[in-house]
């Protein structure tokens, strides 16, 4: 799970709370946190590896969590706005790395957020208000209509 509360652990560097589901799985120490060190590589944060929670800002702790979410590769990954820290290009990195583990076939990703950046990357959308699913689409065709809106409002505005 990822959830909105990073929950990293105050007095581990960001590789070693990436590492601690591997650490519990039973990896040794140096292999567990040059995984972790790889997999927050991929993220951008090579050069925050060793920094404590305390000195990250509120988007690499965001995508710290990502990371020990991943790096024991589950079959299922649960994300609570996954991109509500990021700046747009960081969101979209996050996003690929999210859809890399969703296109296996043994894998699925479950994203909630309100980023409607995020449907570019969905195969399924499921609008809900007040707790019930409202409408079922595919991400293409949501993200075709999206572009259609952009595209109508940058006329508008011309």
């Amino acid at each position: 799970f990822v959830f909105q509360q990073y929950n990293l652990l105050p007095a581990l560097t960001a590789a070693e709370n990436v590492a601690v589901p591997l650490l519990a799985g039973g990896w040794n120490r140096i292999d567990a946190v040059a995984e972790a060190t790889r997999l927050l590589a991929q993220l951008g944060m090579e050069d925050r590896a060793s920094s404590l929670p305390a000195l990250l800002s509120g988007g690499q702790q965001q995508r710290g969590a990502l990371a020990r979410a991943l790096v024991h590769k589950p079959r299922l990954v649960v994300c609570d706005e996954p991109t509500s820290a990021l700046d747009a290009a960081t969101g979209r990195t996050v996003m690929e790395l999210l859809s890399e583990v969703a296109v296996r076939p043994d894998r699925a990703v479950i994203v909630v957020t309100h980023d409607s950046r995020v449907f570019e990357f969905a195969d399924t959308i499921a609008h809900m208000d007040d707790g019930r699913i409202q409408t079922v689409e595919t991400g293409a065709a949501r993200a075709q209509q999206i572009a259609a809106q952009a595209t109508q409002a940058r006329e508008l505005y011309a």
